[in-house]
Parts: structure tokens; C-alpha cells; sequence
């Protein structure tokens, strides 16, 4: 081949030699015969060596059609606008659907290219638009998209909003947080992808790439998604050889996530703090970065009051839920950039109805949709057969529906709409919306205590609900009023979790002024009258009312003159028995304030007791006296007969009385020497008393009947003549 191509060359240059000699020499007839001659031989030496090129083309002997066909050029394959990466020329929307309708295979490339660009397209959308207000929305429709296919479309779109916003990054955290719980291998794809950042950042002395990465790792240290062990080596790596860049990149890190690094490691934040300590002192680095270690070591000092480890709102993931990923910082990473891009799927169909599944799963479609279509088209089909059988028979006929299928619905709903609420109000606005029948009220404060009384603890937001309802109209109040009444009188079905739930609830209301005090007209404290169940709810009860309103609150209220009638069960006073039972229950619960007029009441029973009694004798003796009066025969004689007769009596009343009021005195100190007798010896001393009374008022009378005879016998001899005669004779 060299050879020829030598060869080829120099004939090139003698015909140009020969030219140029032509030009300057006259043409002699010998010399255009030289000239022809090696013109003919440089032809010849041509011909007889072709190019190795023509002579492996001509390895096949052509065709007579190859022969006759001249050859075309080579044109370059047409691409699909679709199937680009940019997606090519520009392609009119209108055009674009068609084209995309066109496309019925769903599993060829171009349906998977458009698939992939409309998947990459909406998660970036979605990632842009995310706030505290709307995430939970946004992590809805997350969820609705094929996360799996496009996590690395995900992930590069969470980097890109975080880096251009750094001020948003707790929320993106909290994003990056829900979806871990669910697809960990996503959040462990965002997080080697900061590590690899903040490393590429370092080495590139880049502090804004290194600021950007490490405040998104703190958040997701704070939410649990990174470990502990990744923010010591950072800070470690940050402050080995500090710099006024180093430096102030670990003090925001540490402004980010160290209250939570107090609270899992204190030892290891306590190094950190003192290695800022000798770095201030040892160093020299500007004044500015002075500045701030000395701002971290107030903030530290002030408890991070304000850098909180997750903002309000964002709280949205349980920690048992949570899954934390332990990757060390200098640990080799794949990025895995090969997902940014779109490949093809040959399982594409398949994939997706794995996803869709997994979707159903985590969102729990299917079971509550399926029921509230059902519903309504159970009630039209059922409303319709009722028509026909009404058209048919041509009388009304009242069905029963005993399997209370509607009562089931409107629970549900009622439920429902409590636990998609945020606050008591936004709830109370969606149950005023659904306009249901005045029937159905006690149902929903029914239904408003139940809920309330299955959860484990009592929440706040329940009462505040029932209040709300309580106020707005008064059959709410009514309804909850029979509801007291109902739960105490079968408050021994309910479990203690159960029962503290419902007492908390109840005590919110009455202390809110929500339900009158009446209630409480139907409890009877009484050993009878009372379970371990009422007295749990009793305590409960009262506990929280006394937390609520201070017990000298309290105390005055139930002092109340008004509504003394509705507490006489709570605190009787018509059996000392009693009295002293519902002394000794609210001493045991802490609550002995309350009952100090029970224990005064107590104290004077006797003396109250005694006191009625000496009445009733007196009055008694007073009537025996009048009847004594009325059946003497000889009571209407003479004035000095019954001026004697009286004034023996008074003085017979008056020795009486005195022998009275010793004995009462007597029994007044036999009282005071023994006030704790028993209730037998009192009731036998005070018929002894009784009878002695009756004997002292039949001498009493008996003693006045014989004095009036004797001066109504005086009386006649003095007025009969002859008798006073004979009464002188014998003087004589």
C-alpha cells in the first residue's frame, strides 16, 4: 500500500513538473510524444494497483441490479420527539395528546418514557408547593404517584427545593420523615446523597453546600431518620482543624440539632462544647466567629428555647414507627444517579399493580369508600321497593328496621368526622353541616361520650365539643342531663379506664357551666345506696371539679342556697349514719374541706334531738293539765275557792318545775359525762323519763283535787249559821 501510494504521489509531481515546463518551453512535436508516452504509463500504473478500500468492497461480485442502481447516500434514523430526552422540537399540546393517545401499549417504550416524564414532572410540583398547612395533603398525593419507580427523580427534587430554600428545610425533613416510615430505602437513598454533599462540599471548601447539606441532616437527626453517631463525626470532622468556615457551618449544626443531641448523648455534646471552648481560647480565628461560639454557648445556657428539635405541626410520625438509618460518615456511597434517568421497565405492568396494592395499604382505601357508597345506594334501592309496595297494595306500610342499619351509618359518620378533625370547632362545624333530625340528638352527645370514653386517655377536646354543643342549643343540654343520669345508674358496666374518661368529661361540663348543677341530684351517698364503680366515678368526679374550680370554689358552690335541695343525697343530714358515711368518703379522697357544716350538723344532732323532745313533753304535760282542769266537777263554785285552789297548784306547778329543771340539769351532765352512749340506753332513759313525768302529773292532780274539797268543806261551815254558833260554844 505504501508503495502504491509513493508511486501515486510522483506522478502527481512529474505531471506538475511537466506542466510547468510546458509552460515556460516551446512544444516540440518530440517532446508531446514523451509527454503522451508517460501520460500512457501513468494511466497503466494506476490502473494496476487499486485501493485496498475498493478491494475489500469487491470481495462479493456485484449484481447486474447493483450495477444499474447508482449508490444513494447515507441518511441519519429518524428520532421520536418523544423518546428525546428534552423531548426534541417543540410539539403543540393538541398534538402531543394525540400523539399520546395513539400509544395503546401500555407497556412500550414510548407509553413508559411519557409515563416517566409525567411521574418526574408531578413529584417536582408537589415537592415545590409543600408547607406546615398543606403537607399532609402533599404527602396524600405523594403517596398516589409511583414513589418506588421515581425515588431518584424524588430525591433530586427534594435536594434541589431544600438547597434553594434552605428556610423550609424542617419541612421538607418532616416529608422525607413519612415517607421513610414507609419506604425506608428512599430515605436512605436522600440521606447518602447529603453525606456524599456535605463531603464534596468539605473538600471543596464549599460553605454553602456544606451549610445547606448539614442543616438538612440536623432535621432529619431531630426526626429520627438519621443517627446520632453521623452529627458527632460531622462536628468532629468540622472543628479537627477549624477555620472561621468550619467553624461556622458546626454552629449551625449545632443551633439545628442540639437539643436533641442533649437528650441522647450529653456526654458526646459536652465534648463538642469543649472543644468550642479551646478553639475560642487557643485559636485565632476573626472576631466575627468568636462572636457566635460565644451566641452558642448562651443558647446552650437558655436550653435552645428557641430551636425547638421539631416545630409545631410537624410532629407527624410516631417513633416506634420510625426507621433510623446508621451510616457512618466516611463509609463509601452510591450515589445511584442511574435513577434520575429513565430506563426501561420490561416488568413495567407488573411493578405498577405491586404499587398499586402497596398503595391501598398504606392510604386503608378500599374498606371505608366501599361502605359510604354502599349506604346511600343501599337507602335509594330500599326507599324504591317501599314505593312499589305502597303502589301495589295501595296503603302505607310501616317497616321496622330492626337490624338498625341507619343508626350504625349516622355513628360511623358522626366518627368519622370527629377523627378527621383538627380542633373541637372545626368538628362542631361538620356535624352542624350534616343537618340531621332533632331525633337524632341524644344519639350524637351519645355518641361524643363514647368516643370520648375509648380513648386511652382523657382528652380535653371532647369536652370542649360537648360544651360547644351544650351552649348552642338547649336540647344538647337536656340530652347530656339524661345521659349523666343514665351513666351513673349503670356505671358499673364500664371498665376504670372507661369510667375516669366519662367522670373527666362530666366534671368539664359542669365546671364550664355547660349542664346545671341539678345533676347531681342523683347521687345518694349512703353504704346502700352505692357501688365501688360509683364511688371510683364519685371520686373521679369531684377530684377533677376541685382541680378545676380550687377546692374554696367549690365549696362555696356546693354552700349554694339555691341549689341546696339537688345536694341533699350528696350530703345528707337526715341520718347520722349517712352523715357520717359521706364524711368519712370525701376525708378519704382528700376532700374533708367539704364537709365541715356536715361535721357541725353531726356534732349537734343530740342537743337538736333532746331539745325537740323536751317540746313535745311540755306539750304534752301542758295538754294533760287542761283536761285534768276541764273534768273537775266543783271547779265553778266561789272565787276564794278557786283563788285557793290556783295558788295550790302554782305552788305545786312551781315545786314541780323545780324538780324538773334539777333533773333536767342532771341529764344535761349526764350527757356531757357520756356523749358517745349508745342510741338503746337513750331511748330507755327517755321513757324512764316519760314515766316519771305521767307519776309526777297524777300527784300533781290528785294533790289539787283533795285541797279543793277541804276548802270547799271550810267554805260551808263558815257561811251555815248554826254551825257557826257551835264553833264559838266550843271556842268558849
Amino acid at each position: 500500500m505504501k508503495s502504491s501510494d509513493v508511486h501515486i504521489r510522483q506522478t502527481s509531481s512529474y505531471e506538475k513538473r511537466d506542466g510547468r515546463s510546458t509552460r515556460h518551453r516551446s512544444s516540440s512535436p518530440e517532446d508531446r510524444e514523451r509527454e503522451r508516452e508517460r501520460d500512457s504509463d501513468g494511466r497503466k500504473s494506476r490502473r494496476s494497483s487499486p485501493s485496498p478500500k475498493r478491494n475489500e468492497e469487491r470481495v462479493a461480485p456485484p449484481s447486474s441490479g447493483d450495477l444499474s442502481e447508482p449508490p444513494s447516500k447515507k441518511k441519519k434514523d429518524d428520532l421520536d420527539p418523544i423518546l428525546t430526552r428534552t423531548g426534541g422540537a417543540y410539539i403543540p399540546p393538541a398534538k402531543l395528546r394525540m400523539m399520546q393517545q395513539q400509544i395503546t401499549d401500555k407497556s412500550s417504550l414510548a407509553y413508559q418514557r411519557m409515563s416517566w416524564e409525567a411521574l418526574k414532572k408531578s413529584l417536582n410540583g408537589l415537592i415545590n408547593k409543600v408547607n406546615v398547612s398543606n403537607i399532609g395533603n402533599i404527602i396524600h398525593e405523594l403517596l398516589q404517584e409511583n414513589i418506588v419507580r421515581g425515588r431518584g427523580q424524588l430525591a433530586r427534587s427534594v435536594l434541589q427545593a431544600q438547597s434553594a430554600s434552605p428556610i423550609f428545610t424542617h419541612v421538607y425533613a418532616a416529608v422525607v420523615s413519612i415517607i421513610n416510615s414507609k419506604f425506608p430505602n428512599i430515605g436512605e437513598l436522600i440521606l447518602k446523597r447529603l453525606i456524599l454533599n456535605f463531603r464534596k462540599g468539605y473538600r471543596r471548601n464549599d460553605k454553602t453546600v456544606c451549610l445547606t447539606a448539614s442543616k438538612f441532616i440536623a432535621h432529619l437527626l431531630n426526626q429520627n431518620v438519621a443517627h446520632e453517631v453521623l452529627a458527632l463525626e460531622m462536628l468532629t470532622l468540622l472543628l479537627e482543624r477549624p477555620t472561621d468556615d468550619s467553624v461556622e457551618v458546626a454552629i449551625g449544626f449545632l443551633k439545628d440539632c442540639g437539643l436533641k443531641l442533649t437528650q441522647v448523648t450529653p456526654r458526646g455534646i459536652n465534648a463538642i462544647f469543649d472543644r468550642l471552648r479551646n478553639v475560642l481560647h487557643e485559636s485565632e480565628i476573626d472576631k466575627r466567629v468568636q462572636y457566635m461560639i460565644e451566641v452558642m454557648f448562651a443558647v446552650r445556657k437558655d436550653g435552645f428555647k428557641d430551636h425547638p428539635i421539631i416545630p409545631e405541626g410537624l410532629d407527624l410520625v410516631e417513633e416506634d414507627e420510625q426507621f433510623t438509618h446508621m451510616l457512618p460518615l466516611e463509609d463509601d456511597y452510591n450515589a445511584e444517579d442511574i435513577l434520575n434517568v429513565f430506563k426501561m421497565d420490561p416488568d413495567f405492568l407488573g411493578n405498577e399493580d405491586k404499587y398499586k396494592v402497596l398503595k391501598k395499604e398504606i392510604l386503608d382505601e378500599g374498606d371505608s369508600d366501599s361502605e359510604n357508597d354502599q349506604a346511600p345506594g343501599s337507602s335509594d334501592e330500599d326507599s324504591d321497593e317501599e314505593e312499589d309496595e305502597e303502589d301495589e297494595q295501595g296503603q302505607k306500610i310501616t317497616i321496622h328496621d330492626k337490624t338498625e342499619i341507619n343508626l350504625v351509618s349516622f355513628r360511623r359518620t358522626i366518627y368519622l368526622a370527629i377523627q378527621s378533625s383538627l380542633d373541637f370547632e372545626e368538628c362542631a362545624h361538620k356535624l352542624l353541616k350534616m343537618e340531621f333530625p332533632d331525633s337524632q340528638t341524644k344519639e350524637l352527645c351519645n355518641m361524643i361520650l363514647d368516643c370520648c370514653a375509648q380513648q386511652r386517655t382523657y382528652e380535653k377536646f371532647f369536652g370542649l365539643l360537648a360544651g360547644r354543643f351544650c351552649m348552642l342549643k338547649k336540647e344538647y343540654m337536656e340530652s347530656f342531663e339524661d345521659i349523666f343520669k343514665e351513666q351513673y345508674d349503670t356505671i358499673h358496666r364500664l371498665e376504670t379506664n372507661k369510667l375516669r374518661n366519662v367522670a373527666k368529661m362530666f366534671a368539664h361540663l359542669l365546671y364550664t357551666d355547660s349542664v346545671p348543677w341539678s345533676v347531681l341530684e342523683c347521687i345518694t351517698l349512703s353504704e346502700e345506696t352505692t357501688t365501688s364503680s360509683s364511688r371510683i366515678f364519685v371520686k373521679i368526679f369531684f377530684q377533677e371539679l376541685c382541680e378545676y374550680m380550687g377546692l374554696p370554689k367549690l365549696n362555696a358552690r356546693l354552700k349554694d342556697e339555691t341549689l341546696q335541695p339537688f345536694f341533699e343525697g350528696l350530703l345528707p343530714r337526715d341520718n347520722p349514719r349517712n352523715t357520717r358515711f359521706a364524711i368519712n368518703f370525701f376525708t378519704s379522697i382528700g376532700l374533708g374541706g367539704l364537709t365541715d357544716e356536715l361535721r357541725e350538723h353531726l356534732k349537734n344532732a343530740p342537743k337538736m334531738i333532746m331539745t325537740q323532745r323536751q317540746d313535745v313533753e311540755s306539750s304534752d304535760s301542758s295538754s294533760a293539765s287542761s283536761s285534768s282542769d276541764s273534768d273537775n266537777p266543783d271547779s265553778n263554785n266561789g272565787s276564794c275557792d278557786s283563788s285557793s285552789s290556783n295558788a295550790n297548784s302554782d305552788s305545786t306547778s312551781n315545786s314541780d318545775a323545780s324538780k324538773g329543771k334539777t333533773n333536767r340539769h342532771q341529764r344535761k351532765k349526764k350527757s356531757k359525762k357520756s356523749p358517745k352512749a349508745s342510741s338503746r340506753k337513750q331511748s330507755s332513759k327517755r321513757k324512764e323519763s316519760e314515766n316519771k313525768a305521767e307519776r309526777r302529773h297524777h300527784r300533781s292532780s290528785s294533790s289539787s283535787r283533795r285541797k279543793s274539797r277541804k276548802s270547799k268543806r271550810h267554805s260551808d261551815y263558815s257561811l251555815h249559821p248554826k254551825m257557826s254558833h257551835r264553833s264559838s260554844l266550843l271556842s268558849h
